[in-house]
């Protein structure tokens, strides 16, 4: 199967991969390293090779981590190996423990931070900036050899996935609860394999806010906002992808990239809100009609991109046109002008 690219540019080390990155441009505002080349707020890629050397480790979103080791080979091309970044993806909730227990520099994230996360890094004196980078569509999915499938809604994503949900072996064990708490179905009397992100990942957070929380809290009460348990979870969106593929009746999530590198194999279900069934695709993620819709983010430790201008340089090379050019090349959908605009004033700001 395909797979979002991760090609290296430089040499593998354990449990990570190493990137050769860039710097930043020589106009740079005094507070943070960053460039404004044009005075609009818009980097440019340096293209001289005058870039400082030094060290980059970024850690967090699986979902994220095709993005920024793109910008790693990209930084690559342009820094002739001056400057080495480490791109890994253990999972948003990893990759926030890691930032803010001082471990590393970047944190990727497929989710806003949480309160209980702000106050470990504001604990441990880590001040950050929130820089959103690209949008994402929460993709569920299915075999294509699924017809009976084509459309759920958020009542029945619940009755299928959520945390009363536990022990269903079928598609139509959930009837009951479907309709208890007001779901369409369908729910075919088939096998139900289903495939997902565990909790340490962005996606697993994400899905469990779309389709599961309300609900949850409703009937159950606040201390059962999760899903399921017993279902094959992995932190390996490629090994959810075939697990996926391999079962002609599942069901699971991950992000839209991973969907779109092996559509051959997979199958989108359309997800109801409320306003017609809709299914991810870059138009819809991008004007918003697809509800499960989400934001991407980097969050930058500010206090060592002012000592460290490798740090500064990489986020302004993140930011610049050619980096963002990377978002599509990953397969996820571009900000809105008035967007990149505000996460670079909050950059250079």
């Amino acid at each position: 199967m395909k797979i979002p690219s991760k090609r290296l540019v430089a040499v593998a080390l354990t449990g990570a991969l190493v990137l050769a990155a860039c710097g930043g441009d020589d106009d740079t505002d005094d507070s943070n390293g960053t460039a404004d080349s044009n005075g609009d707020g818009a980097t440019e890629a340096p293209a001289d090779g005058s870039l400082p050397a030094g060290n980059v480790f970024v850690s967090g979103s699986s979902t994220v981590e095709p993005i920024s080791i793109r910008v790693g080979e990209l930084a690559g091309e342009l820094s002739g190996g001056e400057l080495a970044v480490v791109v890994e993806g253990p999972g948003t909730g990893d990759g926030f423990k890691k930032f803010c227990g001082g471990e590393s520099d970047i944190s990727d994230a497929s989710r806003p931070i949480k309160d209980s996360e702000a106050e470990a890094c504001a604990e441990a004196g880590i001040d950050y900036v929130e820089l959103e980078i690209a949008i994402d569509g929460l993709s569920v999915l299915t075999n294509p050899n699924n017809s009976a499938v084509d459309c759920l809604d958020i009542p029945s994503l619940y009755a299928l996935l959520g945390p009363e949900s536990e022990g269903f072996e079928t598609w139509a064990d959930a009837a009951a609860l479907g309709a208890e708490v007001g779901g369409a179905g369908p729910f075919p009397d088939a096998p139900l394999d289903v495939f997902g992100p565990g909790e340490e990942s962005g996606t697993y957070d994400t899905f469990v806010e779309f389709a599961i929380e309300d609900l949850a809290v409703e009937r159950v009460g606040e201390d059962s906002v999760f899903t399921r348990a017993d279902y094959s979870s992995s932190g390996n969106d490629n090994f959810i992808i075939e697990g996926i593929a391999g079962s002609d009746t599942s069901l699971g999530w991950v992000g839209y990239s991973f969907y779109a590198s092996n559509i051959e194999s997979l199958k989108a279900i359309g997800i109801e809100t409320g306003d017609g069934c809709v299914a991810p695709s870059e138009e819809t993620i991008a004007d918003g009609s697809y509800g499960f819709s989400r934001s991407l983010y980097i969050y930058v430790n500010t206090g060592r991109a002012a000592e460290n201008p490798a740090l500064a340089a990489f986020v302004d090379l993140y930011l610049s046109d050619e980096g963002l050019a990377t978002v599509t090349e990953a397969g996820y959908v571009d900000l809105p002008a008035e967007r990149i605009e505000a996460t670079r004033s909050a950059w250079n700001g």
